[in-house]
């Protein structure tokens, strides 16, 4: 930003300057956009309702903080969930953010060790599995999130994913024409049998724009990146839209808004397919298209497995 820039509304000093908005704004007003932009996004596409129990999931980062104090300004009521990984020393300092971002608030925080009460870590599932840390890590994630959120009678779960996640698995997707996983890429997921209803406030805002409101908030986040991510292709994804967006400021919101306005609603009828019928899980009872669900086979085979230290699985990766 150029030095002595000025806010767009009321000409005092600016904090940001935002391209794809070309303008710079001051602290309060750089407030006031944020707010706007996720209230846009929960009105347009309905995402919450002021009578939803809110469940967020909370990793100590800045985009599911920032979406946990965004929803708190606009004045909805909402816990947090912070399931523990046990990814070293990452998990640790993680988690502390956390939870010292619900008792700074005095908001409430629930927890889910995933070796303390399932008997595995992601550095071992990893290594048992011989597939890479972020599958067993998705798939914990999401089966214990709905799980917490169902237990819980929590009717939305929300999750932190902002503008340059969404863009970056669009493109993805859309590389590998992967149409089931577009046709379920939108804001809104509605509630079915053994599912919450998900929702994504933070699509209309950037990662660098949820970082600026961590910031001008005062919420303490943990900066580093999980280290089993290293090499992932979703970082190589948000690296290339990166560059586009530099060289043509809004780019990115283009990209995935307009695929959410134009071409999702084509993809309604794959979405509907998607969602027919499951039975239940035999050991947990969890929605699954066989006798027993992704998850369970994976803590069988995990729990059983010598735990593995998360240094094993990351030397030699940087």
């Amino acid at each position: 930003m150029n030095p002595g820039s000025k806010c767009r509304v009321c000409r005092q000093p600016a904090i940001i300057d935002l391209p794809r908005h070309n303008a710079n704004f001051c602290a309060e007003h750089f407030v006031e956009l944020c707010k706007r932009q996720v209230a846009k996004a929960i009105d347009h596409w309905h995402l919450l309702t002021r009578e939803d129990r809110i469940l967020v999931a909370v990793s100590g980062g800045k985009d599911s903080l920032a979406v946990w104090d965004l929803l708190a300004e606009l004045g909805y009521a909402a816990d947090g969930l912070y399931v523990g990984l046990g990814i070293g020393d990452y998990s640790d300092v993680s988690a502390e953010y956390a939870r010292g971002f619900a008792r700074a608030r005095g908001l409430h925080l629930v927890e889910v060790n995933l070796r303390g009460e399932y008997g595995y870590d992601i550095p071992t599932a990893a290594r048992a599995t011989r597939r890479v840390p972020c599958s067993a890590c998705g798939l914990s994630k999401r089966h214990l999130f709905d799980k917490a959120a169902l237990d819980g009678g929590y009717t939305a779960l929300v999750t932190g994913h902002n503008l340059d996640d969404e863009a970056a698995v669009l493109l993805g997707n859309t590389l590998r024409w992967e149409i089931d996983y577009l046709a379920r890429q939108l804001p809104l997921l509605p509630a079915r049998d053994g599912f919450p209803k998900k929702v994504k406030p933070l699509v209309r805002l950037t990662e660098r724009e949820t970082a600026a409101w961590c910031v001008v908030r005062g919420i303490d986040y943990l900066v580093d990146e999980c280290p089993m991510a290293v090499g992932n292709k979703h970082l190589q994804y948000k690296a290339t839209l990166n560059q586009m967006e530099t060289e043509s400021p809004g780019s990115k919101a283009s990209f995935y808004l307009n695929f959410v306005e134009r071409m999702a609603p084509m993809l309604a009828g794959r979405l509907a397919d998607d969602r027919g019928a499951l039975g239940s899980c035999a050991e947990c009872g969890a929605p699954t298209s066989g006798d027993v669900c992704a998850f369970c086979r994976l803590v069988a085979t995990a729990s059983a497995h010598e735990r593995v230290p998360v240094e094993l699985l990351t030397k030699g990766k940087r």
